[in-house]
Parts: C-alpha cells; sequence; structure tokens
C-alpha cells in the first residue's frame, strides 16, 4: 500500500489516484531565462523517479511540465544579451531538454510553454473579473486573496497576520523565501515600449508567473489532478497562488496530493550567482563523474530532505554505486538462460524496493536494501537460473532507478 507525504494537511496518506488506474501529474517546470543547474535537476528528477515507480506498481502515468518562458527575469535577461525573449528561452528549452535524456528522463506528455496559453490566461481573467475575486488597477489585473476562503492552506500561511491596508504585488517574482502580504498580480498591463505583449480581449499585455501554471493545467486536464509537484521554494508565493486561481473557477480541488521537493546545497550552502557555487550538469562531468552517477547522487535520498553536494559526498556515492554495479556484473556472468523467480534473495530484492518505495518514495532506504542483498552473495556459489532471477529483478528495478544497467 504506497503511502506518500501531502504537503496540504502535513502528513502522509494512502495513495488512491482520482481515476482508478490512472494518475494525472503535473509538474513545476523550468523558468527558462536561464539554463536549469543542478539543484533544479534534483526536483526533476524526484518527479521522474515518481513517474516511473508509478508505473512500475501498474499505474498508466499521464504528466504534463510547464516551461515559464514569459516573465519579468526573461524580459531582464534578454535585454542585458541584446537578444529577443525567444531567443533566449528557446535556447534554454533545447538545452533542457538534451541534459533531460542524458540525465535518463522520461519527457513528460505535455510541454506547454506559457507563451502558448495566452489565451486560457485572458480567460480566466475573465472569469476572475467578473466574480469579484479579481480587479483591474492601473493597468494591470490582481488577484485579492482575501476573496479566496482559505487562501494559504496549502503553505499554512497565518492569516490573522494580513495587513489591514490593500497592498498590490506588481513583481512575477521577488526574492528570498517569504510571504508577499497582499493583492498578487495576474496581469501585466503593456506600457512604453515593452516588446512582450499580446493583443488580447483584455487588452494588450502579458501574464504574469501566478496565472501561468492555471492556463496550462486547464487546457490538459479538466479533472483533479491525482498529484502535483515541484519544489520546496515555491511554496512560497506561487503554489497557494496557483490554487487559489484555479479553484476560483473550478468547483472541485486543483490536486488531491502535493508533493515537494527540498533544496540542493553546495558545501552547506544554497546555490545562488552571487556565492558563485551554482553547478551545472557539465561541471560534474568535467571532475570525472558520468551523468549516470550525477542521477544516482541526486537521487540516492529522500526528498524531502535537504541534500548537500560536495566532493566527498559526490565521490562517495559514485564509489557506492560502482561497486553495486561490479557486483551485479559478477552475478550477471554466472546467469543462465532461465530465471528462477521463485528464489528467496530474488523475492528479497523486490520485497525491500517496494517497502521502501511505498514509503513515500524513500529510494535511499530501497536502494540500501538491494545493495544489502547483492553485496552479501557470493556470486560463486549461486545456481544459474537464481543469478538469472536476481540479475532479472535488478533490471526491473533498475526501470525507476535508471542507474544500474
Amino acid at each position: 500500500m504506497q503511502k506518500l507525504f501531502n504537503t496540504l494537511g502535513r502528513h502522509k496518506e494512502t495513495f488512491r489516484p482520482v481515476r482508478k488506474g490512472t494518475v494525472t501529474i503535473f509538474t513545476c517546470g523550468p523558468s527558462v531565462y536561464q539554463r536549469s543547474h543542478i539543484g533544479n535537476f534534483r526536483t526533476f528528477l524526484f518527479e521522474d523517479v515518481l513517474v516511473r515507480y508509478l508505473e512500475y506498481a501498474g499505474y498508466n502515468v499521464c504528466r504534463g511540465m510547464n516551461y515559464t518562458d514569459v516573465e519579468d527575469k526573461a524580459l531582464d535577461e534578454a535585454a542585458k544579451r541584446k537578444i529577443t525573449v525567444r531567443q533566449l528561452t528557446e535556447s534554454n528549452i533545447k538545452e533542457f531538454i538534451r541534459e533531460m535524456k542524458l540525465l535518463k528522463m522520461k519527457l513528460p506528455d505535455y510541454l506547454p510553454k506559457a507563451s502558448e496559453s495566452v489565451s486560457s490566461a485572458v480567460e480566466i481573467i475573465r472569469q476572475l473579473l467578473a466574480r469579484g475575486i479579481a480587479y483591474w488597477y492601473r493597468g494591470n489585473v490582481y488577484f485579492d486573496p482575501l476573496k479566496f476562503p482559505g487562501f494559504g492552506k496549502l503553505y499554512g500561511l497565518d492569516m490573522s497576520a494580513w495587513p489591514k491596508k490593500k497592498i498590490r504585488f506588481h513583481k512575477d517574482t521577488y526574492p528570498g523565501i517569504q510571504w508577499n502580504l497582499g493583492d498578487f498580480i495576474l496581469w501585466h498591463g503593456c506600457k512604453g515600449k515593452e516588446t512582450l505583449c499580446w493583443d488580447t480581449g483584455i487588452g494588450k499585455g502579458r501574464p504574469s508567473w501566478n496565472i501561468q501554471d492555471p492556463s496550462m493545467i486547464s487546457r490538459y486536464f479538466q479533472e483533479t489532478l491525482s498529484i502535483y509537484c515541484g519544489g520546496i521554494d515555491n511554496l512560497y508565493r506561487h503554489h497557494d497562488y496557483s490554487l487559489a486561481v484555479l479553484e476560483s473557477i473550478r468547483p472541485y480541488p486543483m490536486a488531491r496530493y502535493w508533493l515537494h521537493c527540498h533544496h540542493l546545497y553546495v558545501d552547506g550552502k544554497k546555490m545562488s550567482k552571487s556565492s558563485g557555487n551554482i553547478i551545472y550538469t557539465d561541471t560534474v562531468r568535467s571532475k570525472g563523474y558520468t551523468l549516470t552517477e550525477l542521477r544516482f547522487f541526486l537521487t540516492y535520498s529522500h526528498y524531502r530532505e535537504t541534500l548537500n553536494y560536495s566532493e566527498d559526498t559526490m565521490r562517495s556515492a559514485a564509489a557506492l554505486l560502482r561497486a553495486f554495479k561490479k557486483q551485479v556484473r559478477k552475478i550477471g556472468q554466472k546467469a543462465g538462460s532461465k530465471s528462477d523467480t521463485q528464489a528467496q534473495t530474488v523475492q528479497g530484492i523486490k520485497k525491500a524496493f517496494s517497502q521502501a518505495m511505498d514509503n513515500d518514495l524513500n529510494v535511499k532506504a530501497a536502494f540500501d536494501g538491494i545493495c544489502k542483498i547483492i553485496s552479501g552473495i557470493k556470486p560463486e556459489g549461486l545456481c544459474p537460473g537464481e543469478a538469472a532471477g536476481i540479475i532479472s529483478s535488478i533490471k526491473e528495478v533498475d526501470k525507476v532507478f535508471r542507474v544500474i544497467l
């Protein structure tokens, strides 16, 4: 029986998808004003393992993931480089897809861009305006959280601290991990010489960051999502906003389960340009590691725990994986053509894997459990059928791990 920690409610729950046999998932994709670093990929890899394990468990999975290619940061970065926003974002999207494939990640069924979902955003804004939840102010449209009962329920926001005075926040995002207590922007009306504008039924402008997920979800999923995923930093000023927007125009919840992956630090510090400690996939490769080893490092943990990247932790993870694969190869050399799938060792591998993965997707415990069994085997003492059965079971779990064979 699979259990997942639901951020909405802050406890583990037995997993039951909205539709029997099918799991619908939407995941917060990259902001493509810049290249994704390995901290971003930790979250995307957690989501990849989740999808693969759900499929291993017998579910049909339908997943969407968005590209944020319309935002203040993209405008600023494009201006700095003296290129168009489209040139900037398309280049980063191409690189992102390339790295996803190198890290052996499944491509989602839907990969919508914010720039392709403007009409959906406009339709949602029309409905929010008609219901009095959103309003115009100086050419922009803002959402009033006080008009949505239960605002902040995902994070657990204390609404008693909400200011009495009307405050509006007009940027897509703000630095730091803190709350903007006030009304948030849904639509940037075009002013002056702005170039990133669409001519729509509500005038010229562009959708804000916090209307974009709802606009893309509504294009592909007309029911409550089974799971919504993202990084823990999006619990501030984003996921509660998206939830409030979508649930204001729909008579059913946005998602049944909310899962959040925690931060990756570098030598105990959060990655940032100002700290000069941002690490990319090719940085890791230049140190002699494969991207399979990087995938292992980024997934060999529990997703709700902070993971620290350092020379020591990366070296240790790579050494563990290499030793494990070496033992598997030795067992493979003893394998015959017929598998004994009922052998005690084979059943032990399957049980160790499922028990840990069913317990809130604990990849580290699953791998450690299998590693303990494999490490204790003397390959020379195996009969061909049992060896073949072990290799067969490793192949099955590696459809989820994607690091062994």
